[in-house]
C-alpha cells in the first residue's frame, strides 16, 4: 500500500473549498493511505473528514527553524509518500517539496500549466477550476471538486441552538481576520437593528463569534453562540450555518460552508478580490460587490435579504 499527501494549510474557507478535490484524490487512490497536511486548528475537524486516513499538523515555522524542519522531515519521511498533492501552493510548499518531499511525485500549480503559461495569469482563473485542472493534469477524474460535499461536517446543533431560540434564525457573521480588515462591512450593528424592525423578531438573530470576536458581538445586539462561554467548534459551526434561514457574511469561511451548503444568503465583497475568482456564488448563495464596503448601504443588503424571505 502506498501513502498519499495532500497539502492544505489553511485558511478555513480555502480548506472547505478543497473538500471537493480531497474527495476525489481519496477515490482515485482508493487502496492508498492518504493523509492531509493542515496547520494545527484543523486538525481536530479534519480527522473526521472520511476522505483522508489522518491529518498530521504543520505548524509552519519558520524556515530558518532548522530544528522544526528536521522535525517535521523525520515525521513525514516515515510515511515515504508515493505522491504529493499539493492544493496549498504556497512559498512554504514549494520548499517542502525542493528539500523535504523530494522524493515523491508531486502535483501543483506549477504541475498544471500550459507550455508557455505564466503562474500569476494562471492564478487569475477562479479558485475551484484552478484545483480541476491541477488534479486533471495529475490523472485524477475530478467528479467532486466542484461538488463539495460537506455532509460528513453536520452534526446536531439543537443543544446549542435551543438555548437561544426555537424558531427558524437568521445567521450573520460580521468578523473577518485582523489580516484582512478590508473585508470588513462596518454596518452589521445597523443592519441588525433593520432586520429587528422589518421582521418584528420574527426571526432570530445569531451570531456565532471566534476566539477573539466575543466583545465584539455582544455589542451588536443579536444572540451571541458559545459553548460554555467558548466559541463552538468547527463542526457545531457546519452544523448552526446547515440550519440557519439566512446567513449574512463577510468574505470568511463560513461563507464558504454556507455556500456548499447550499443555503440561502449573502457574501459581501469589496474591492479585495470577487466571487467569481473565490467560486463563492450559487443559485441559492448570492454576493454583493462595491468597490468600497465603506459605500454599501444597509437598505441594498436588507432589500436583497427581502428578495429572499418574503
Amino acid at each position: 500500500m502506498s501513502n498519499i499527501l495532500i497539502i492544505k494549510h489553511g485558511s478555513l474557507g480555502d480548506l472547505i473549498q478543497a473538500n471537493g478535490a480531497i474527495e476525489d484524490i481519496k477515490n482515485t487512490f482508493k487502496d492508498s493511505k492518504v493523509l492531509l497536511l493542515t496547520s494545527k486548528p484543523y486538525i481536530n475537524f479534519m480527522s473526521s473528514c472520511p476522505y483522508i486516513d489522518g491529518a498530521i499538523s504543520d505548524e509552519r515555522l519558520p524556515r530558518w527553524n532548522l530544528f522544526y524542519l528536521y522535525s517535521l522531515n523525520r515525521l513525514l519521511s516515515r510515511y515515504n509518500f508515493s505522491h504529493v498533492f499539493d492544493l496549498q501552493n504556497s512559498r512554504r510548499t514549494k520548499f517542502y517539496k525542493k528539500f523535504i518531499l523530494n522524493k515523491a511525485i508531486w502535483s501543483s500549480t506549477e504541475t498544471a500549466l500550459e507550455p508557455g503559461q505564466k503562474k500569476k495569469n494562471f492564478d487569475k482563473y477562479p479558485v475551484l477550476d484552478r484545483m480541476e485542472i491541477q488534479l486533471q493534469k495529475s490523472g485524477i477524474k475530478t467528479i467532486k471538486v466542484k461538488n463539495v460535499d460537506l455532509s460528513w461536517a453536520v452534526g446536531d446543533s439543537e443543544k446549542i441552538t435551543k438555548q437561544h431560540t426555537s424558531k427558524e434564525y437568521i445567521l450573520i457573521f460580521p468578523f473577518c481576520s485582523k489580516k484582512h480588515q478590508n473585508k470588513k462591512w462596518p454596518f452589521f450593528k445597523d443592519l441588525i437593528s433593520s432586520i429587528k424592525q422589518e421582521y418584528k423578531n420574527n426571526y432570530p438573530i445569531l451570531i456565532a463569534p471566534g476566539p477573539n470576536e466575543i466583545s465584539e458581538a455582544e455589542d451588536l445586539n443579536a444572540k451571541t453562540v458559545l459553548d460554555n462561554g467558548k466559541p463552538i467548534n468547527l463542526k457545531m459551526l457546519v452544523s448552526l450555518i446547515n440550519k440557519a434561514k439566512f446567513i449574512i457574511a463577510n468574505d470568511t469561511g463560513p461563507a464558504h460552508i454556507a455556500s456548499h451548503l447550499n443555503k440561502k444568503g449573502l457574501v459581501l465583497f469589496g474591492s479585495h478580490t470577487t466571487a467569481r475568482k473565490v467560486s463563492i456564488e450559487n443559485s441559492n448563495f448570492k454576493s454583493i460587490s462595491v468597490k468600497n464596503l465603506k459605500d454599501l448601504e444597509v437598505e441594498v443588503v436588507l432589500k436583497e435579504l427581502k428578495a429572499s424571505l418574503d
